[in-house]
C-alpha cells in the first residue's frame, strides 16, 4: 500500500542527473521528493570537470539528441553564470576534426573551426562550449528544486527500492544501480583530478595523450578561482583515494600543453568513479506492487553533458 499521492514521485540519487530530473518533474507540477545517500557536494558529479562534451557514453545517436537538448538549456543558463555556474568558454578539442563535430552538432555550434598551431600543437577543433562550475551548479539545482516545491532528504534505500512509497520511483543512482537494481553491467571508471591556482589561463583544452593509455585525456578547465587538471580513466577501479604519483603525472602532462601550469600551487586533489555502462539505461518497468520504476543511469563520464535531455525523457516515461 502506497502512502503517497497517486501522482507523487521519488527520485533516488542526488547527483547532477538526479537533481536535474527532479527539477524537470517538479516544474511540470508533480510532487517530488529526492532521496540521496549523501549531499550533492559529495557525489561523483561534484568531482566532474564540467565541460559539455560526450565522453565515454553510449548509444551515440541518443547521446547526441540528449546532449543537444542539454546544450540549449546551458546556453540559456549561461546568461546568469554567477547564479547557475554555467559559462560559455572557448577552447580546443585535440585530435578532433571540425567535420567530426559538424556531423551531429553543426547547427548548434556554428563557430567550429580548425585550431591554429598557436592554439594547439596538433590536429584540433576550436569550439565555444558550456563549462559548468559544479560547486555552484549543484546547489543552484537544489534551490531550483525547492522553489518548485520539491524536497531533498538524505537517506539510503535497499535493493528494489522497497522504501520508496511513491507511485513513481526514478532511479538515478549511477554506480549505486549495480547493487540496487541490481545491474552488474554498471562498473566504475576511476577519474583523478588536480585543482591548482589558475596562472592566468582563460581557455580550456582537451588533448588525447597516447602515452597515458587508451581513452585517457589530458585536459585543463578554467573554473572560477582555480584551474582543474585531468585526468585518468581506470576501468573497474574502486579506490577514491588520490594517488600522489598519478597527480604528479597529471600536472606534468598538462604542463607540456601549457608550461605555466608547472609552477601552479596545488589546491586540492579529487577522485570520482564514473558510472559506466555499455549504454545508458533510460526506460521504465512496472514493479509487482504496482509502482512505476523509471531507470535513468549509466551515463559514464557525460552526466553533465546529457543531464537535461535525459531528464526530459525520464519525466515523459514517468507520465506512464
Amino acid at each position: 500500500m502506497l502512502s503517497g499521492q497517486r501522482d507523487d514521485v521519488i527520485v533516488v540519487g542526488g547527483g547532477v542527473v538526479g537533481l536535474t530530473t527532479a527539477v524537470v518533474l517538479a516544474e511540470s507540477g508533480r510532487p517530488v521528493r529526492l532521496w540521496t545517500r549523501e549531499p550533492a557536494e559529495r557525489t561523483t558529479s561534484a568531482v566532474a570537470g564540467g565541460l559539455w562534451w560526450p565522453y565515454r557514453i553510449e548509444p551515440a545517436a541518443s547521446v547526441h539528441a540528449w546532449a543537444l537538448h542539454t546544450l540549449g538549456v546551458y546556453e540559456s543558463q549561461a546568461a546568469s553564470p554567477g547564479t547557475t555556474g554555467v559559462r560559455m568558454v572557448e577552447g580546443v578539442l585535440g585530435e578532433t576534426d571540425p567535420d567530426e563535430v559538424r556531423g551531429w552538432a553543426a547547427a548548434r555550434l556554428p563557430g567550429l573551426r580548425a585550431s591554429t598551431p598557436d592554439e594547439y600543437g596538433g590536429r584540433g577543433t576550436w569550439a565555444r562550449l558550456p563549462l559548468v562550475d559544479m560547486a555552484a551548479h549543484l546547489p543552484w539545482l537544489r534551490e531550483r528544486l525547492a522553489a518548485a516545491g520539491g524536497t531533498v532528504e538524505e537517506r539510503t534505500v535497499s535493493p528494489g527500492f522497497p522504501e520508496a512509497d511513491a507511485a513513481v520511483v526514478v532511479n538515478c543512482t549511477g554506480l549505486g544501480a549495480r547493487t540496487l537494481v541490481p545491474d552488474a553491467s554498471v562498473r566504475p571508471v576511476r577519474g583523478q583530478l588536480v585543482v591548482v591556482e589558475n596562472p592566468g589561463i582563460r581557455t580550456w583544452l582537451v588533448s588525447g595523450d597516447e602515452a597515458a593509455g587508451d581513452g585517457v585525456k589530458s585536459y585543463f578547465f578554467p573554473q572560477p578561482g582555480r584551474l582543474v587538471l585531468g585526468g585518468t580513466a581506470e576501468d573497474d577501479v574502486w579506490s577514491t583515494e588520490p594517488d600522489p604519483a598519478v597527480a604528479a603525472e597529471i600536472v606534468r602532462r598538462c604542463a607540456r600543453l601549457r608550461p605555466e601550469i608547472a609552477g601552479a600551487r596545488v589546491l586540492e586533489h579529487r577522485v570520482g568513479l564514473r558510472p559506466a555502462r555499455d549504454a545508458v539505461r533510460l526506460e521504465r518497468e512496472r514493479l509487482p506492487d504496482g509502482r512505476l520504476l523509471v531507470h535513468n543511469y549509466g551515463h559514464g563520464g557525460a552526466g553533465v553533458t546529457v543531464a537535461w535531455g535525459c531528464a526530459r525523457e525520464a519525466a515523459a516515461l514517468a507520465e506512464g
